[in-house]
């Protein structure tokens, strides 16, 4: 009997897969504690537990255990002494997410906090009995009582009007007109007494998302570090500076006050002496990826590390020993572990992509966990020793329902693409791809566009999940992309479009070369800056069969009303009332009286990066042209598709329009495509 053909990766099981996140280490580098997320799609809902894994480095064998049973447990952080995991969840009548601490060894978990504003971005300080964490409050109101009777009241208000002068008053899916502020406090565990450490000083952590990776704690607990803007009206484009705040008095002392650099990511080293931060030279580019600094926290002196090292950087962690600094790094389409001696001219891998999202490590560094995804697996555990040795998975919670599916190959390509130059592309193939067949070929253009596609796994756009519909997904790491050198992202400035649009042109010559892609079954999707290519590409090609527009900026006129339009005088190398022929050049709206291919349209209402106007516009026009066009419009969504059942609803409309027009599977499985009008 012939062995039973497993399916393709289906959008149920997509959901069904446990989000994994980033870890925290016990100290003695013996478990790894982790938020595990799970889905109930007849529910539409989520819920986060905690779970405890076993590195199997450090003595400990038990099984893995789950720790925490609410449902919006989140963010866990190993305390210093290793008795105890402090976390954020919203239980019973919390309105907030609040701080609680469990025993590391299970019962019942402890809720040390009641804020009316909560809190999220914990840190333990080393003594164990503190804890720092950040929440947005009225800066003109010194008590907890007083900051939920003002919610309360703006709660039953039945006015819900946004009044500003902010220049910029909105980000991402959320209003910033309420007046509250970003501040950091200290927690006594024992007694859950809070203290705000910027009341009173006007400063205030940057307000756009403020996170656990704006600040830290000294080893000695006497000093925060905090990165902070401290022009009176904070902006996207400012430039941040790092000040320490002494915990007792709440005295203040700027360190980078002359850099001229936008100073963030602070980390103290574990004696104390430095402060190890990235810098972004945002005056010579807005798009510069950031370099490693280290800066004296006495003197304030500063200088630069790896002078000639041609990468961004992402979380950085000391080595305790204080000799190095280990982070993660984008490189070519993968992002790994690094070390970095302090006197090294490069830095040296611990940890090979696909794609680490963070890590944490052991007290004496012997230890290194992290999450890691590849184009073939989602987010998952690993551990392995402080050298990079010994590297050993830690949990298999998704084998089970991985294990039921068939997945294609995904290979790495170089293609000559604009001016002749080398550009990436990922190429992920269906279960069943037959090289000596026609298939049809689905570009999926990454967003930003300073981004990347990388060997990782996106649950939102699933490669593995457009092969199993039977199309050849191809990603371009087209010029502008991170991850290839400050030049190759700086390359596509004042001129976009130009560029990109001709490496994902070449990527699909190079395709169709190889004898196995079907030019009549061409398909573009992309969503944000991947919409705004395939918007342009319907102004200038009429090649592809049909596009899919997620999200996708379409007039950079009208985008004045994104969140941030004053990267546009930088990104487009002028604003429209100043050059218009410049910025008419790089917008798809300029080049629509040539489009002909039907598109379907994807927004969300809550969007205010690429604001829902923008998809409105862009089907409105290709209807008044009479070109086949269907809209998709979540008025609960933003730029991404989150809730599980609007997920499954954007994966079928896609799913089924790419069909009509580019049928999916070999030419003698698929229909004949439908005709466009023209």
């Amino acid at each position: 009997m012939a062995a039973r053909r497993k399916p393709p990766l289906d959008v149920a099981s997509l959901w069904a897969l446990k989000r994994i996140g980033t870890p925290t280490l016990a100290p003695d580098g013996s478990t790894a504690c982790a938020a595990v997320t799970s889905f109930d799609m007849d529910k539409n809902e989520s819920a986060t537990e905690l779970w405890m894994f076993p590195t199997g480095l450090a003595g400990s064998r038990r099984a893995a255990r789950r720790l925490t049973a609410g449902s919006k447990d989140s963010d866990p952080h190993w305390s210093p002494t290793g008795e105890r995991v402090a976390f954020t969840a919203k239980r019973g009548d919390d309105k907030e997410p609040q701080l609680y601490v469990i025993a590391a060894d299970g019962g019942e978990a402890r809720r040390v906090t009641t804020l009316a504003t909560g809190c999220h971005g914990l840190k333990w300080f080393p003594d164990g009995k503190r804890i720092a964490f950040v929440s947005r409050v009225w800066p003109d109101l010194s008590t907890d009582a007083a900051q939920a009777r003002r919610l309360k009241e703006r709660a039953d208000d039945k006015v819900k009007a946004h009044v500003t002068e902010r220049a910029e008053y909105r980000y991402w899916d959320h209003w910033l007109t309420d007046g509250r502020e970003a501040h950091l406090f200290v927690c006594d565990v024992a007694t859950g007494r809070c203290r705000d450490l910027m009341a009173g000083s006007g400063l205030q952590l940057p307000p756009w998302d403020p996170a656990g990776s704006d600040y830290d704690v000294a080893p000695d607990g006497r000093e925060v570090v905090v990165s902070v803007d401290r022009a009176p009206e904070q902006g996207m484009m400012h430039r941040r500076d790092l000040v320490l705040i002494d915990v007792a008095t709440k005295r203040r002392r700027v360190l980078t006050e002359g850099s001229g650099m936008d100073d963030g990511h602070p980390v103290f080293s574990p004696d104390g002496r430095w402060i190890a931060h990235v810098a972004y030279d945002t005056q010579r580019a807005f798009n510069d990826q950031g370099h490693l600094r280290v800066v004296d926290r006495r003197s304030g002196a500063s200088r630069r590390l790896a002078t000639r090292f041609d990468r961004g950087v992402g979380a950085v962690a000391w080595a305790p020993d204080g000799h190095a600094l280990r982070f993660t790094c984008e490189d070519r389409g993968r992002i790994g572990l690094w070390s970095l001696a302090l006197d090294a001219a490069q830095p040296v891998p611990l940890v090979a992509g696909g794609t680490v999202g963070a890590f944490a490590q052991s007290r004496d560094g012997s230890v290194i966990a992290f999450d890691r995804a590849t184009a073939a697996h989602p987010p998952a555990l690993f551990a392995c020793r402080g050298d990079g040795t010994g590297e050993r998975p830690i949990e298999t919670l998704n084998a089970a329902i991985l294990g039921r599916h068939a997945f294609g190959e995904t290979k790495e390509m170089t293609v000559k693409g604009w001016g002749g130059e080398p550009v990436q592309v990922w190429v992920t193939f269906p279960p069943d791809f037959d090289p000596k067949k026609k298939w049809p070929l689905m570009h999926s253009i990454h967003g930003g566009p300073h981004s990347a596609h990388h060997d990782g796994w996106h649950f939102r756009w699933n490669a593995h999940v457009f092969a199993g519909w039977g199309y050849v997904v191809a990603m371009v790491n087209y010029h502008g992309s991170t991850g290839f050198g400050q030049r190759f992202i700086e390359s596509i400035t004042g001129r976009y479009g130009e560029k990109e649009y001709a490496d994902v042109e070449a990527a699909t010559d190079h395709l169709l070369a190889r004898g196995y892609i079907d030019r009549k079954r061409l398909v573009g999707t992309g969503g944000s800056y991947g919409g705004y290519m395939v918007a342009y590409m319907n102004g200038h090609t009429d090649r592809y069969a049909t596009y899919v527009c997620h999200a996708g900026c379409y007039d950079w006129v009208s985008m004045m009303a994104t969140d941030g339009y004053k990267f546009f005088a930088k990104e487009l190398g002028a604003y429209h009332w100043n050059n218009m022929p410049k910025v008419l050049a790089q917008s798809p709206h300029h080049f629509v009286k040539r489009a002909v291919t039907p598109t379907l349209v994807i927004h969300g209402d809550l969007d205010y990066r690429v604001p829902g106007t923008q998809g409105l516009q862009y089907y409105n026009t290709l209807k008044a042209k009479d070109v086949d066009a269907r809209l998709v419009y979540f008025p609960d969504e933003n730029h991404w598709i989150l809730k599980p059942q609007n997920s499954r609803l954007w994966y079928r409309e896609f799913e089924q329009w790419v069909r009509r027009y580019a049928p999916g599977g070999t030419r003698s499985r698929g229909a004949a495509p439908a005709r466009r009008r023209r």
